[in-house]
Order: structure tokens, then C-alpha cells, then sequence
């Protein structure tokens, strides 16, 4: 028997509803499109809210896919307005956070190769670019972890001063700065390295320490730590004439 799109979700057979089915039979008994369905709650004329998390699945091709392409990808949509983007926006950001790891204040980052994999947890895939900072106290244990900015590719501009005032905010001795590159390739840009020596200037008379940059691509890292390039900033830092870089090697650094 056909059903009548035209009146919607609503003139279905209570158990064929996908709210109804979810309250009944759990969540796992849904389709990704029924799931999608919930959250938007109603389609468009012609086109029910499960077409529409179908049509969605097709565009993008999976659930992962929708959750790493940008808001402004969403109102491409037909069906998709304000509140059904924020909606879907929302809860894939709840899934993301949700497979990150808890209780950050029993963290403690014992190295470069730690720091970087937990960065890398949280800005791979990006569909922007995010800046974030891991503020650490004596015991290079995790005080807090927080967006500092976030934008379009190669218009974040981290706030240095921000970074500073939270440092002591949080009476943390040192920090981690990481940011990602939605490029997929991890190299340091000249107003990266910049901004790391900047960071390095403002909080040395301060007492704390820049333990690393870490920049995210899409398969690796780049540790300004590993490279050697920290240790040349740093000294650069005490010069007002920045000295010529060579490339370096890279090597292993605890933190």
C-alpha cells in the first residue's frame, strides 16, 4: 500500500513512526535516515522528514560525512532552514564530544607524542579551522583545554593576549598551543611560526613555558617540539633581528 506523502509521518501506522519505533525499540532499531528524521522533525511539501534524511545520506554519503562538512554545506539543502541545520549541527557535535576522552583534570601529558594524539582527537577532520589550547599545571597535568578561535582557512587569528589572560587565569605553568590545517597537510605556515614566537615573547616574563605548537592534518602532525623549530624560536625570541632558518631534523622531545 502506498503511503500518502503528502500528509506526512504522521498518518502512518503508530509503529512504523520512526519517534514511536525509537521509544519502543531503542535507537538502534532506526535507519540513519530515521535518526536524521527525529532531529529535523518534518520534511518539506512532497517530501517527508524521512526522505529528507534520506536525500541528506545521499548528498553527503554518510553520517561522518555530514558531521565533518561545513554549516554553510547544510543550508544547500532543499528542506533545510535555521533551526533543522542547528538541530543536526548540534547533535553531531554531542557524537563528537562524546568519543573524546573524560575527566581532562586526571590527564596528564607526559610527552610530545601524547600531546599530539590528543589534539589530534579533537581536530582531525575539521571542516574549519579551530586553534585550542592545553593549559597544564607543574605536573604537565591538564588544567583545561580551550577554543581560542575558530574560522575559515587562513583567517583564524589567535588572540595572543587571550592565550596569556587564561594562562593565568588558571594559574597554569605552561601550555600546549594546536590548531589544524583543513588542507590535510600539517606544515607550519610563516603566521604560524610567528605566532608561536610571539606566544614565546609574551610568556617568558610571565613564567610560562610554550611546550609545543602541534599542528593537525588529516593522516599527521607537526610538532614544533619534534622539529627543533621551538628551540630556534625561542631563541629568535631574544633578538629583535630574527636569525635565518635552516631545516631541521626531526627528534624526539619530552615535554
Amino acid at each position: 500500500m502506498t503511503r500518502k506523502i503528502s500528509k506526512g509521518i504522521i498518518s502512518w501506522p503508530e509503529e512504523d513512526r520512526p519517534r514511536e519505533r525509537l521509544l519502543s525499540r531503542g535507537p538502534h532499531a532506526l535507519t540513519d535516515a530515521e535518526l536524521i528524521a527525529i532531529l529535523v522533525r518534518v520534511g518539506y511539501q512532497g517530501t517527508n522528514a524521512v526522505e529528507l534524511g534520506r536525500s541528506l545520506l545521499k548528498q553527503f554519503g554518510s553520517l561522518r560525512a555530514m558531521a565533518e562538512v561545513p554549516l554553510s554545506a547544510m543550508f544547500n539543502v532543499k528542506g533545510l532552514k535555521g533551526a533543522k541545520v542547528a538541530q543536526l549541527a548540534a547533535a553531531m557535535e554531542i557524537a563528537r564530544r562524546v568519543s573524546l576522552p573524560d575527566g581532562k583534570k586526571c590527564i596528564q601529558i607526559k610527552g610530545t607524542k601524547q600531546a599530539g594524539e590528543y589534539v589530534k582527537e579533537r581536530l582531525r577532520s575539521l571542516p574549519d579551522e579551530h586553534f585550542s589550547v592545553l593549559y597544564l599545571n607543574r605536573q604537565n597535568r591538564l588544567l583545561d583545554d580551550v577554543l581560542i578561535a575558530q574560522g575559515a582557512v587562513d583567517s583564524v587569528k589567535p588572540p595572543v593576549r587571550s592565550i596569556i589572560t587564561h594562562a593565568l587565569r588558571t594559574n597554569a605553568s605552561s601550555l600546549i598551543a594546536a590548531h589544524n590545517h583543513p588542507s590535510g597537510l600539517p606544515e607550519p605556515s610563516e603566521s604560524d611560526i610567528i605566532l608561536t614566537r610571539d606566544l614565546i615573547s609574551a610568556s617568558r616574563p610571565l613564567g610560562i613555558k610554550i611546550l609545543d605548537h602541534i599542528i593537525v592534518g588529516e593522516e599527521t602532525t607537526y610538532s614544533f617540539a619534534d622539529s627543533g623549530l621551538l628551540d630556534e624560536l625561542e631563541l629568535e625570541s631574544f633578538s629583535p633581528y630574527p636569525a635565518k632558518r635552516k631545516q631541521m631534523k626531526i627528534k624526539e622531545s619530552a615535554l
